[in-house]
């Protein structure tokens, strides 16, 4: 079992050890791995991610530490970006890297602190916790949170912070722990349980790294909610990453404001305002492209002449897409006299939209209308495209970049069904 030299000083960046065991490879992992006697290095586990850094070895080679993990015996492997891993007895010092061990002690001391607020202020007990690189997340189990209950744990918790409350570790035996109300007891499988203790407010078992006293948490935001399979999802950052979010979104926001030629402040009313401006372009523009598809539809049918009782219609479209084709298609189809339509858009890639006026007069009549879908689907597989639909309406197109002729393609169909 590995010495975890965290365990006792959660500020220890430098250490020295010796290589108890190099790790073998296996199919599924083949970066060199090495388990050291003693280690500084913090695995990923409970919801924290892994420290990185370096290990020197007596020469002076440097070998960097990518990934730190636990093996089920109690065992730490660390991953090595090298060509091949130290031998068996090698003395090594280690290097951890600070600033990312201070940004993992702050989000899980502030998860602590966020987690007892829920607790005291909501009744919310935590689920589970995970950081990642750029923000952390609680799941709570309560269905719901609401923005008010959001904004009092927030200040609560940032109390607890200003006030710079210690933050002690102690080990107890699983009996003793029982007695001094945990807000969560784990499992039943040390008899030593490692605790840490925020004075006066929270204490819990954890295996992570942490701050010495609250203030050094720094400030704990809270960013979002969402609802989660086992509960209410709540995402946050603390210390240096609230420190850079909140520049991140300063900055996000004054050039909005710019853009809008606004203050900050003003930007959301702006954007509501913007959003409903861009919903009424939207339906004048619909609106306009609709009684242009009429008027173009009635103008087609008014130049065919009527064949067998029915007019077809073929309209290729160089600057129109296929949504323009597909409504051309309708409004001829829709009209007083039954009509076949034969479209197509020529913007990469081709679309083709064959449709015509359902007839009442039973398949295999005299007069009866023709298979759309099978008609595409003939004319398309010659040129590897596809398409498919129902008897009155079918649509498909070629790939993207394909060299096809379109409107050989709209005669070839209309000479099929006998224009």
């Amino acid at each position: 079992m590995t010495n975890r030299l965290y365990y006792d000083n959660s500020v220890l960046h430098e250490f020295d050890s010796v290589v108890e065991d190099v790790v073998p490879n296996s199919s599924g992992q083949s970066r060199p791995a090495i388990i050291l006697r003693d280690t500084a290095f913090y695995p990923t586990s409970g919801g924290q991610i892994h420290d990185t850094g370096w290990l020197t070895l007596n020469g002076g080679e440097r070998l960097r530490v990518t990934e730190v993990a636990d093996t089920e015996d109690g065992k730490i492997v660390h991953y090595l970006e090298a060509p091949a891993p130290p031998l068996a007895g090698t003395a090594v010092h280690g290097s951890i890297n600070p600033e990312r061990r201070l940004d993992h002690m702050q989000q899980h001391s502030g998860q602590h602190v966020l987690s007892a607020a829920f607790i005291e202020l909501c009744q919310m007990p935590t689920v589970s916790f995970h950081m990642s690189e750029d923000y952390c997340s609680i799941d709570l189990e309560t269905p719901s949170v609401s923005s008010e209950q959001i904004i009092a744990a927030e200040k609560r918790a940032n109390q607890i912070v200003f006030e710079n409350r210690p933050v002690r570790i102690r080990y107890v035996t699983r009996a003793e722990a029982e007695k001094l109300g945990l807000r969560k007891l784990p499992p039943a499988e040390r008899d030593e349980l490692r605790l840490i203790e925020i004075a006066d407010f929270d204490i819990s078992a954890c295996g992570g790294t942490h701050v010495g006293a609250s203030g050094q948490i720094g400030s704990i935001i809270l960013r979002k909610s969402e609802r989660v399979r086992q509960g209410t999802r709540v995402e946050f950052v603390c210390g240096g990453r609230a420190v850079r979010m909140a520049r991140r979104d300063f900055s996000a926001l004054s050039e909005a404001a710019a853009l809008f030629s606004t203050q900050l402040w003003d930007v959301p009313d702006q954007i509501r305002k913007s959003v409903e401006e861009t919903k009424l372009l939207r339906k004048q523009r619909d609106e306009a492209l609709d009684q242009l598809a009429e008027s173009t539809a009635l103008a087609a049918l008014h130049d065919q002449p009527e064949r067998n009782g029915k007019k077809i219609v073929v309209r290729v479209f160089s600057d129109r897409d296929i949504g323009f084709a597909k409504l051309f298609a309708q409004k001829v189809t829709r009209a007083a006299t039954p009509a076949i339509a034969l479209v197509a858009s020529k913007l990469d890639p081709p679309s083709f939209v064959f449709a015509q006026t359902p007839a009442q007069a039973p398949a295999g009549a005299v007069g009866s209308p023709a298979d759309m879908s099978a008609l595409l689907k003939q004319v398309l597989s010659a040129v590897g495209g596809r398409g498919g639909g129902s008897r009155d309406f079918a649509q498909g197109g070629v790939p993207a970049g394909s060299s096809v002729n379109v409107e050989q393609l709209l005669r070839q169909a209309a000479g099929t069904i006998g224009a």
